[in-house]
């Protein structure tokens, strides 16, 4: 299957939110466990001028997954703090490597100069997709509580770009 990516535009925002809800509703995945609307969406989009959103598609634009990166509310505006999501059934199609791609450059463009993410240790899939995409751990966050009361451990890795 041949797999683009593009920047996220408005239009794409209820497509996203739906993808997202999905995978929410599957669990397991995301520290999210409510789901989200367009309007969420939205508003993630437009919160920061430096966030930088891609989504993936097939030939026919349907959307199969999407990525962004928006400044850390802790390391500062230097670090990007990264979210992927693949459509559930669609991974290991390539969706990650592209949108990643496409992230990275436009992080350095950006002027960022690491990129941050955050997965729940029993995400296998999450830990295994930044680990090849060559992000390094560097911390662990235990006994996170998520919306749902439910308590999960977080692994930190870095990408320095």
């Amino acid at each position: 299957m041949t797999v683009t990516t593009r920047r996220a535009g408005p239009l794409d925002a209820r497509p996203m939110a739906e993808l997202l809800n999905e995978i929410i509703e599957v669990g397991g995945t995301t520290a999210m466990t409510e789901p989200v609307s367009r309007e969420d969406l939205m508003r993630w989009m437009e919160a920061d001028p430096r966030s930088i959103w891609h989504v993936a598609e097939d030939p026919a634009g349907e959307i199969l997954g999407f990525q962004w990166i928006a400044p850390h509310r802790d390391h500062g505006a230097q670090v990007g703090q990264i979210a992927t999501f693949a459509k559930h059934g669609k991974t290991g199609l390539g969706i990650g490597t592209k949108l990643f791609e496409a992230t990275k450059e436009a992080a350095r463009v950006a002027g960022y100069a690491w990129i941050n993410a955050e997965i729940r240790a029993d995400n296998e899939g999450g830990l295994i997709y930044y680990q090849s995409r060559g992000f390094e751990d560097y911390g662990r966050v235990e006994g996170q509580l998520m919306a749902n009361g439910q308590v999960v451990d977080k692994v930190l890795k870095r990408y320095d770009l």
